[in-house]
């Protein structure tokens, strides 16, 4: 499969403090992402991620390393012409409405009237802005400016679309909706590189994953190569009877109203659970085999490096 994005050995330095210092922030940073997936770049705050997307950007210049886009040097005007970009932190003029804010960054890719009249209509109803195309933007909330400015990254209609956090600030129809259009962009054969802290949003749309911890990349691969279906503890939720009868059976019994709740690691003693609650008349709720998330992946990386 073709690449949409490869990054060799990138590294850059930062010189801080009144007496300058130098800081490394990416240490030989290396990854791939192909063209047509959905690619998740995760890690802590001051890992890396966004210095490593604005030296993709060619905002900032690295100092030692190659990034190439679709085969292009990515400081290359035809490298950044198939590219769209949403900020974590968007600023947009604020006396803008959305609509006009659109028109303004159609100008900047000399699209016709026309053209411009009817993608931006398909794109304020793509992200959920119809009805407040003509509000200026100091009325939106943060949801709603994330929405005006992921509609913007794609103004251009590009192959590579990369969105930092594109998900904050979004309550949870909002995060549904956004990935349902980032799901839709692989449909649609674009490529997306994105950065989040909402590790479930990544692990339910992404194809791939990498983790950079102190600007190393630490981790990279499929969710599938990645997170293990292994069986690491059984959540079972058991009513009409009393906790005391579970003792022994798993760890952190607790009760609610009428249920019993209890986590089982031995995945034998779940079958006796099975079994002593039919021979006692009690009645099973449910029974929830919980695997490893990617968070978990995460949590254990990071603690570890």
């Amino acid at each position: 499969m073709a690449e949409a994005i490869r990054i060799e050995d990138l590294r850059k330095t930062f010189r801080i403090g009144f007496i300058p210092k130098t800081r490394p922030i990416l240490k030989g940073i290396t990854f791939s992402v192909r063209e047509g997936e959905i690619f998740g770049y995760l890690g802590p705050n001051g890992a890396g991620k966004t210095t490593t997307i604005k030296c993709l950007l060619d905002l900032i210049h690295p100092d030692a390393g190659t990034i190439a886009i679709f085969g292009r040097p990515a400081a290359s005007p035809r490298a950044r012409e198939v590219l769209g970009f949403l900020p974590e932190n968007p600023y947009f003029y604020d006396y803008l409405s959305a609509r006009e804010f659109l028109a303004f960054t159609a100008d900047l890719f000399g699209l016709g009237r026309a053209e411009k009249e009817e993608r931006i209509a398909r794109l304020l109803k793509l992200v959920g802005l119809a009805r407040a195309a003509d509000l200026p933007l100091r009325k939106y909330s943060r949801g709603m400016l994330q929405r005006a400015g992921l509609a913007q990254a794609l103004i251009n209609e590009p192959k590579l679309v990369v969105l930092d956090e594109p998900l904050g600030g979004m309550d949870p129809l909002g995060r549904k909706e956004i990935r349902d259009i980032i799901v839709r962009f692989r449909d649609e054969g674009k490529t997306v590189l994105f950065t989040s802290h909402i590790l479930q949003d990544i692990e339910m749309i992404c194809d791939r994953v990498a983790i950079i911890v102190g600007g190393r990349i630490v981790k990279e691969g499929g969710l599938r190569d990645l997170v293990s279906e292994k069986v690491l503890f059984t959540e079972v939720t058991v009513s009409g009877l009393p906790p005391q009868a579970f003792a022994g059976f798993g760890e952190g019994v607790t009760s609610r109203g009428d249920r019993v709740f209890l986590k089982v690691y031995d995945e034998a003693r779940v079958d006796e659970i099975v079994g002593l609650v039919r021979d006692r008349k009690g009645r099973l709720v449910a029974l929830s085999p919980r695997t490893e998330t990617l968070e978990d992946i995460f949590v254990d990386t990071v603690t570890r490096t």
